[in-house]
């Protein structure tokens, strides 16, 4: 395609792309219903056949619909979970960020910044995707740290740690922290995920399941970690150029098992999301085979499946 990305625009009638854009409400919905059933089912599982299995089932399951909230959290930075700012906004904060410790506002600056400056020294994810490949040792220290909690607290710690320097009033670089923290929405963030939080608890203790609560955050501080770096990983690390906008991100083609426990709501589709980023997350497989057809990803970067991107990570 080289290196004027906008090329492909011209395989694409006006009324294509308006298509493409079109946001459906009802699948937005869907979505949100899909993530939260999973998540339900799986901690029911749980709950009537307790043991190793379905416990380790769960986790896994329950944070890669965390992973998912994070997608939901995604659309509403970019406008496109609701036509209506106030709902877009709210649901993407209420029902999927501040769940998950994470906010809408704050995710959109950061996040639109990464578009505009993807794989420049601008670009505030850049330090997520340049250090690939590493070591198989290096690999396997980072999954472990992932599995067993540590990256998890680590991020708890510093989240809250930066957080708190904000409500003060201090500024702060929020570094690989995927925020740009401002004072006004830090609070609300804080007090959304205490909040929602303290609303699934009390769910969960209305069915006489209080401790299921324990797969939630389990999950937040183990297993969302780790398929939020295979995410990341896939995304951006090991592209084959940087510098073109078909080279530098990645689409991953992803079976249902993938989708899974590795990537929720059509996040594999990364590639179609940078070269049209109002495209909503349920018209990405449309559009990736709009550009298909027309032979416009005859050089893209696409793997088969998550294992070759991980081959490729390691050397």
């Amino acid at each position: 395609m080289g290196a004027d990305g906008r090329i492909w625009l011209r395989h694409f009638t006006a009324d294509e792309i308006r298509e493409l854009r079109v946001i459906r409400e009802h699948r937005a919905w869907l979505t949100l219903l899909v993530n939260y059933g999973l998540i339900a089912a799986s901690m029911a599982v749980a709950a009537y056949a307790p043991n190793a299995l379905t416990v380790i089932v769960a986790l896994f399951i329950i944070g890669t619909r965390q992973l998912g909230f994070a997608v939901v959290m995604h659309e509403s930075a970019h406008h496109t979970l609701f036509g209506n700012r106030k709902l877009n906004d709210f649901v993407g904060n209420w029902l999927a960020a501040y769940p998950i410790y994470l906010s809408a506002d704050m995710y959109r600056t950061h996040h639109l910044e990464h578009h505009a400056k993807t794989w420049t020294d601008g670009d505030p994810d850049l330090s997520l995707a340049k250090g690939f490949p590493v070591s198989k040792a290096s690999m396997l220290r980072k999954v472990a740290r992932d599995l067993f909690g540590i990256t998890g607290f680590k991020q708890l710690i510093g989240t809250t740690y930066l957080v708190l320097k904000v409500v003060r009033g201090e500024q702060v670089d929020a570094g690989t922290l995927p925020l740009r923290l401002e004072r006004g929405p830090a609070i609300r963030m804080v007090v959304g995920t205490i909040v929602t939080n303290l609303i699934l608890f009390g769910i969960l203790w209305a069915l006489g399941h209080p401790l299921l609560y324990l797969l939630w955050l389990g999950a937040w501080l183990t297993t969302n970690k780790l398929v939020a770096r295979i995410r990341s990983i896939a995304e951006h690390a090991v592209v084959p150029d940087p510098t073109d906008p078909i080279g530098q991100t990645r689409t991953v083609r992803a079976g249902w098992l993938a989708r899974l426990l590795i990537a929720p709501n059509r996040v594999q589709y990364h590639l179609e999301h940078h070269l049209l980023m109002t495209v909503p997350h349920y018209n990405l497989p449309k559009f990736h085979e709009m550009l298909r057809e027309r032979g416009l990803l005859e050089d893209a970067c696409i793997a088969d499946n998550y294992a070759q991107v991980l081959r490729a990570a390691v050397v």
